[in-house]
C-alpha cells in the first residue's frame, strides 16, 4: 500500500503520438502510466499519417522562423485558434523535430547528411521534416520505444485492445478513473486514477468514407461530451484534396506527393471559363489537353493551397462537367517526377497500385476530397504565460477537473482549417504539455483516489452493465451498420465541403430520426467473445450525438470561415463570427445547447486571408512574451 501512495496514478486512453507522447512524459515525471488502446499501440491511426511534421528550423537558406510558422498556422486556421497556444506550439518545434531525431526517428536526410525539409500546403517555406511517405509510422515506432522502456521499468502498463467506456467522477465531478471493456471478452472493469488523458483521434467513421481508420469513431469524446464535457468547434471538419475513390472507404493520398512536385489536373475544355478568386475570368484550358486549374487559378501556391481551398477548388470543377470521364474524380499526377523524388513517395505509391491496379509512377492518380480531419473537439484550457492565473488552471485540461484532451480530439491548435504536416506536430506538443500539466495537477490535490468511498466506483460500473445488457437484449427491427450507413450518407453529402442551412436542418431532423430508430436495434451477433456489432453498436450513440454537434455547429454558424462553406454566405465575418462554438449536452433537450466564447487574438489581428500573392511575409507579432518555457 505504501508503494501505491508513493505513486501518482495516471491513465491516458488511446496509442497514437498524443497518447505516447503524454505517457513517455508523465513516465519521466514519475507518474505511474496505464494505457488504453483499442487495437495495438503500433497500430494506432497515427501509423497512417504520411507526409511529415512541420517546424521552421531553416536548415535551407530560406530565412523561415518559428514567428513565421505561427502566422501560417493562424492565417491558416482562418484566425479561429486561440493563438497563445498555436506560439508555443512552433516555437517548440524545432526542438520536437531534434528530440525525436534523438529518439532514432528515421528522418530524410540531404546528400550532405542535414534534414531534409519539403513543402507543404498553405506556407511559401519548406519547413515539413519527413520519413519517405510514412512519417506518421516512424515517429509512432519511435515513441512506443521510449515509452516500452518505462513499461520495463513497471512504470507504463498497456491495456490494448481495451476501450473506455465513461469516467468515475466523484461527488465533486472530479476525475477519479475510468471504466474501461475488454474487447475480446466484453468485460467491465474499474480503473482508478486522478487524472485520465483522453488522446483518441477524430470522429472520421461518422462519415464512413473517410481516411480515417475504421475504429475513429469519436466515441470516447462523445461519451465525455453526455457527461458533462465541452466540445468546441465541432462544425470544422478538414476534407482532405486527394484520395482515392472507394467504395468501402477513402484511402488518402498524401499532401507530400504535391509537396514533391505532382500536379492536379484535368483535361481542359475552352468553351468554359472559371473566375479566379481574385476576379480573373479564365478559360478553362486549351481543349483536350490537361489543365492545371490550381496552378491557375492559385499562380502563387499553386497545388500547395490549403486543403480545405483545393477541396472546394476540385469540387467545383467536377461540378462543372470537367471531371475525368464526367465523373466526380481528376488527376494528380506524379508520372513526371525524377526516380528519386518517386522514392519518396514509395509508400504511398504502393497503396495506390494495391487498390486500383494502376502503377501511378507511370500514369496519373486519380483522385477526389475525402474527410480526414476534425479541427473540433473536446475544449480544453490554455492559460497563456503572461495571464495573471497562469498556476491555478491546467493546459490541455477540459471543464472536467482531472480530464485532460489531446491530438485530434481536442480543439486547440487549428482553428477552421489545419495546416498538412501540423497534425503530428501539433499531438506530440500537446502530448508533451499535458506530461507536465498532469503532475502539476495531482500536486494541487487535496485527495486521491484512495480517499474516496468504493461506491463511486461500484456505481459508475453498475451504470455501464446495465446499459450492456440493455443493448444485448433490444428486440428491435433496425440495424445499426443500416442506421450508419444513413447517417453516413446524409453527412457526407450535406455537412462536407459545402453546407446550407436548408439541408443542414433536414440532416439535424434525419439524425434526432436515427437517435430514435437506434433504440430499436438488434444485434446480430450477441455472443460475449470478441462481439463487434456489439463493440460498433455501443459506439452509435456516441456518434450520432457528435453529428448533432457538428450539423447544429454547422446550421448555426452564417459565414464562410476555412472549411466552413456556405454559397449564401461567401465573406468570413469576423463581427458576428470570430468565436468558437461551446456545444454542452442536456438530457432534456434533444439536441446541443450551443455557446459561444470569444478567440485570443492577442498577438495578431485578423487579416485577409489570401492565397494568390507570391510574397514571403515577414510578420510582426505584437506583445509575443519573452519567457515561455518548452516542455522539453
Amino acid at each position: 500500500m505504501s508503494h501505491k501512495k508513493s505513486q501518482k496514478n495516471v491513465i491516458v486512453v488511446g496509442g497514437g503520438l498524443a497518447g505516447l507522447s503524454a505517457a513517455m512524459k508523465l513516465a519521466e515525471n514519475g507518474c505511474h502510466v496505464k494505457i488504453i488502446s483499442v487495437t495495438k499501440v503500433k497500430r494506432s491511426h497515427s501509423v497512417c499519417a504520411q507526409g511529415g511534421i512541420n517546424a521552421a528550423i531553416n536548415s535551407v537558406g530560406e530565412d523561415d522562423s518559428p514567428l513565421i510558422h505561427a502566422y501560417d498556422t493562424i492565417k491558416g486556421g482562418d484566425f479561429l485558434a486561440n493563438q497563445p497556444p498555436v506560439l508555443e506550439m512552433c516555437l517548440c518545434a524545432p526542438q520536437i523535430i531534434y528530440l525525436m531525431d534523438r529518439l532514432g526517428c528515421t528522418f530524410n536526410r540531404t546528400p550532405e547528411g542535414n534534414l531534409d525539409f519539403r513543402r507543404f500546403g498553405g506556407t511559401l517555406y519548406n519547413r515539413t521534416a519527413f520519413c519517405g511517405a510514412s512519417t506518421g509510422q516512424q515517429l509512432l515506432y519511435a515513441l512506443d520505444e521510449q515509452v516500452r522502456r518505462y513499461e520495463v521499468k513497471g512504470l507504463v502498463e498497456k491495456f490494448e485492445n481495451h476501450e473506455f467506456m465513461r469516467l468515475v467522477l466523484d461527488e465533486a465531478g472530479v476525475t477519479r478513473g475510468i471504466v474501461l471493456m475488454n474487447l475480446f471478452n466484453l468485460k467491465l472493469e474499474v480503473l482508478k486514477a486522478d487524472a485520465v488523458v483522453i488522446a483518441t483521434g477524430g470522429p472520421g467513421l461518422i462519415f464512413k468514407k473517410s481516411t480515417n481508420s475504421t475504429f475513429c469513431t469519436g466515441a470516447a469524446n462523445g461519451r465525455l461530451y453526455r457527461q458533462g464535457m465541452k466540445y468546441a468547434n465541432g462544425e470544422f471538419i478538414q476534407i482532405h484534396p486527394t484520395a482515392i475513390p472507394g467504395e468501402d472507404k477513402l484511402r488518402l493520398m498524401s499532401e507530400s506527393a504535391r509537396g514533391e512536385g505532382g500536379r492536379i489536373w484535368v483535361y481542359g475544355d475552352a468553351s468554359k471559363s472559371i473566375v479566379a478568386p481574385d476576379g480573373r475570368t479564365i478559360p478553362c484550358g486549351k481543349t483536350g489537353e490537361p489543365w492545371y486549374f490550381l496552378e491557375e487559378m492559385y499562380p502563387a501556391f499553386g497545388n500547395l493551397v490549403p486543403r480545405d481551398i483545393g477541396a472546394r477548388e476540385v469540387l467545383r470543377v467536377c461540378e462543372m462537367g470537367l471531371g475525368i470521364n464526367g465523373e466526380m474524380q481528376v488527376y494528380l499526377d506524379v508520372s513526371h517526377l525524377s526516380e528519386e523524388r518517386k522514392h519518396k513517395l514509395e509508400a504511398i505509391l504502393e497503396i495506390y497500385k494495391k487498390f486500383t491496379g494502376e502503377d501511378p509512377r507511370k500514369v496519373p492518380m486519380r483522385i477526389f476530397p475525402a474527410v480526414h480531419y476534425s479541427m473540433g473537439g473536446g475544449w480544453v484550457d490554455w492559460p497563456a504565460v503572461d495571464d495573471p492565473d497562469r498556476h491555478s488552471r491546467f493546459r490541455q485540461m477540459t471543464n472536467i477537473p482531472g480530464c485532460f484532451n489531446v491530438g485530434e480530439s481536442d480543439y486547440q491548435y487549428h482553428g477552421a482549417n489545419r495546416l498538412g504536416a501540423n497534425s503530428l506536430l501539433s499531438c506530440i506538443f500537446g502530448g508533451l504539455v499535458t506530461g507536465v500539466e498532469v503532475p502539476n495537477y495531482l500536486n494541487s490535490l487535496n485527495s486521491n483516489w484512495e480517499n474516496m468511498p468504493s461506491q463511486i466506483f461500484e456505481s459508475t460500473l453498475q451504470i455501464e452493465k446495465e446499459r450492456k445488457e440493455d443493448l444485448l437484449s433490444r428486440n428491435g427491427p433496425e440495424n445499426v451498420h443500416l442506421l450508419h450507413l444513413e447517417l453516413s450518407k446524409w453527412m457526407v453529402d450535406n455537412v462536407t465541403v459545402k453546407r446550407n442551412n436548408t439541408d443542414l436542418k433536414r440532416t439535424m431532423d434525419k439524425i434526432k430520426e436515427l437517435q430514435d430508430r437506434y433504440q430499436r436495434i438488434t444485434l446480430g451477433d450477441k455472443t460475449q467473445f470478441a462481439n463487434q456489432t456489439y463493440a460498433f453498436a455501443n459506439q452509435f450513440e456516441a456518434m450520432l450525438d457528435l453529428s448533432l454537434v457538428i450539423t447544429k455547429g454547422a446550421l448555426l454558424r452564417d459565414e464562410f470561415r476555412g472549411s466552413h462553406f456556405k454559397p449564401e454566405f461567401p465573406y468570413r465575418d469576423d463581427e458576428h463570427w470570430l468565436k468558437t462554438t461551446i456545444a454542452t449536452f442536456d438530457s432534456n433537450q434533444d439536441e446541443p445547447v450551443i455557446s459561444y466564447e470569444s478567440v485570443d487574438t492577442r498577438y495578431l489581428d485578423p487579416i485577409p486571408r489570401d492565397y494568390t500573392q507570391a510574397k514571403k511575409v515577414k510578420p510582426t507579432l505584437k506583445n509575443v512574451p519573452s519567457d515561455i518555457k518548452l516542455p522539453i
